[in-house]
């Protein structure tokens, strides 16, 4: 059975779906099968993999309403062993229409547990807000990995999001685990950052991933070619650090816990 693991954060602008991307992507090329699922209406994983949202007809949307099934809907990408579930604006009605279905918050978790047996690994990179759709990512999730920017409101922003955790493993998904915490967009040139570096660590201990992600121009311009940041430039730092990550990823699954 693939593991599920949901990627988020509540704080829009923190590499999320970077990490959602190079991460998935870093792992399917240590020779895993990977699904990436775009859970966001913005579909930005979708685009950063270079799928152009107005041509499509199956999306994360179409599973969600039962029109079709990931199988159909998923889409083989430029990188090896890694697949994508899409995503449009058309996601966005899903936020509605899922409200008045009896078990909402497991909708999700009901279609993934079709196709759980194909994967290593599923990723699930989500909405920046814990809605309805964000939910159910943490309901279908086996763990959820957080990126944290390493700015000033970080450990606020992180507090908030692990009591939001808390209480969707109290209301639906007991097991769901905290897979880890990623230090996003890091520069060690700002004292500010290895501050809140250090915080992060001290706090949450063997929970933080040691590989961190620098702030990197190649990460940033690899969405607009539609390509993983891997792809795109893989001898720069940010490319190497998700590679490392990747590696730390697979390695923790294969060892007892952190």
């Amino acid at each position: 059975m693939g593991k599920v693991v949901a990627v988020a954060n509540q704080k829009g602008g923190v590499g999320k779906t970077t990490t959602a991307i190079n991460l998935s992507s870093a792992i399917a090329l240590e020779g895993k099968s990977v699904l990436l699922i775009d859970m966001d209406p913005q579909g930005n994983a979708t685009s950063g993999l270079g799928i152009d949202h107005g041509s499509l007809k199956n999306t994360t949307y179409s599973c969600l309403a039962k029109i079709s099934t990931i199988q159909e809907s998923s889409m083989a990408t430029s990188v090896p062993g890694l697949s994508l579930l899409p995503a449009n604006s058309d996601l966005a009605g899903a936020e509605i229409e899922l409200v008045n279905i009896e078990g909402r918050e497991s909708h999700l978790k009901s279609i993934i547990n079709e196709i759980r047996a194909t994967y290593d690994f599923i990723f699930l990179d989500c909405p920046p807000a814990l809605g309805i759709l964000t939910i159910n990512a943490l309901t279908a999730a086996d763990s959820v990995l957080i990126p944290v920017q390493c700015e000033y409101y970080a450990m606020e922003g992180l507090t908030r999001l692990i009591r939001s955790i808390d209480l969707v493993r109290q209301s639906f998904n007991s097991s769901l685990d905290l897979e880890g915490i990623v230090l996003t967009m890091f520069d060690s040139r700002n004292s500010l950052a290895r501050q809140v570096a250090e915080q992060v660590r001290a706090h949450f201990i063997d929970k933080v991933y040691h590989a961190v992600i620098p702030r990197n121009v190649s990460l940033a311009e690899a969405p607009s070619y539609g390509r993983p940041g891997i792809l795109y430039n893989v001898a720069s730092a940010g490319s190497q650090s998700y590679v490392h990550l990747a590696k730390e990823f697979i390695a923790h699954g294969e060892k007892s816990p952190r």
